[in-house]
């Protein structure tokens, strides 16, 4: 008895879900906006972990003999 009346009751994903599957052009929006929004935000972390690493290492930080390096 009690799984009937909880079934009847729509939980918080459930609006969600049936809003985004409701149509097709709001899904395939929802799936490209995830990925470019998703592949933006890997890039923006692997970048600062890179940098993190890495600091002192790069191009940028290594000094010719003979001239002092560039202040910014």
């Amino acid at each position: 008895m009690e799984y009937a009346a909880r079934r009847n009751q729509k939980g918080p994903f459930e609006g969600l879900y049936r809003f985004i599957m409701r149509r097709n052009s709001v899904y395939v929006t929802f799936i490209i906006a995830g990925a470019f929004f998703g592949e933006r935000a890997v890039e923006y972390g692997v970048h600062k972990i890179w940098e993190s690493n890495n600091v002192g290492k790069r191009y940028e930080d290594i000094s010719v003999l003979g001239q002092r390096p560039t202040e910014e």
